[in-house]
């Protein structure tokens, strides 16, 4: 299973741009792929993986490997897993909200949570 949050740090490790909106976001991508060469220093197999994906930009199957690494990482250590969502929620913050949008970003546990806008008239909430 591809997950954007992954294959955007293989990605943009694969020297590829990431599409995102502002400088928070391309500087939260950025954040990712430092931890995840942080991550990768020192352990043969990853480095190798990293150096095909980087030699051959444009292979499906180097960024395929690539993609699974980090996964693997994540899979591996859950507060390298949480510190790559927290930094993925600031690329998504950044470059959801359109010219007349709103973005909403809801993170924990809460029993119930309600995230809105432009209500016109009368509201209850009960």
């Amino acid at each position: 299973m591809t997950d954007p949050m992954t294959m955007a740090i293989a990605t943009a490790m694969a020297g590829k741009a990431v599409e995102v909106a502002g400088e928070p976001a391309r500087e939260a991508v950025a954040a990712m792929v430092r931890k995840v060469r942080e991550k990768f220093r020192g352990r043969t197999t990853e480095e190798a993986v990293l150096e095909g994906v980087i030699a051959h930009p444009d292979s499906p199957e180097r960024l395929s490997e690539l993609h699974e690494a980090i996964r693997r990482a994540i899979a591996e250590d859950a507060a390298f897993g949480t510190a790559l969502e927290s930094l993925w929620n600031q690329v998504r913050s950044d470059s959801t909200a359109t010219e007349d949008g709103v973005v909403n970003n809801f993170s924990g546990q809460a029993g119930k949570v309600v995230q809105m806008r432009d209500v016109h008239g009368g509201l209850t909430i009960g």
